[in-house]
């Protein structure tokens, strides 16, 4: 085997620090001098006197800006079946439910509506709202439709 027959390494050998003046990395180690950084173990995001990174970084608190705190996102605001009995139409909407005083507008507009649960119905529906599957069965036993 000659020299140019060897194989090539592909992993470089540990930096060996603080072994002697004439590695180039003796003495000092690459640490500097004095201090507490060359004495003790120092967190990395440590900068002595300077101003801390979690301090240059911005104000933002929370879950990441792209993605969102899921467990934050407005839930739907929800109606038992059992409300829909003292309706005075035939139509189920946001509207209709706002005219009746059973939701708020400001609330609707912000969360949505969503119909759960089972009930006794004694009239056929027209609902445009997102239902459960209990409630789509009780609207449906009496000849109701779900549009949503």
């Amino acid at each position: 085997m000659q020299l140019n027959q060897l194989p090539k390494l592909t992993d470089r050998s540990k930096k060996r620090m603080g072994r002697g003046l004439g590695s180039g990395k003796g003495k000092t180690g690459g640490k500097g001098y004095k201090g507490q950084k060359v004495r003790g173990k120092m967190p990395a995001w440590f900068t002595g006197s300077g101003l801390p990174l979690y301090r240059k970084l911005p104000y933002v608190r929370g879950w990441s800006r792209s993605g969102g705190n899921p467990a934050a996102a407005p839930k739907p605001i929800l109606i038992k079946t059992e409300a829909l009995l003292n309706l005075k139409g035939k139509e189920v909407s946001v509207s209709s439910l706002i005219e009746s005083g059973l939701i708020k507008e400001k609330q609707a507009k912000k969360r949505g509506v969503k119909i759960l649960g089972k009930a006794d119905l004694k009239t056929a529906l027209v609902v445009h709202l997102p239902v459960s599957k209990s409630a789509r069965e009780s609207i449906e036993k009496v000849g109701g439709k779900i549009d949503s």
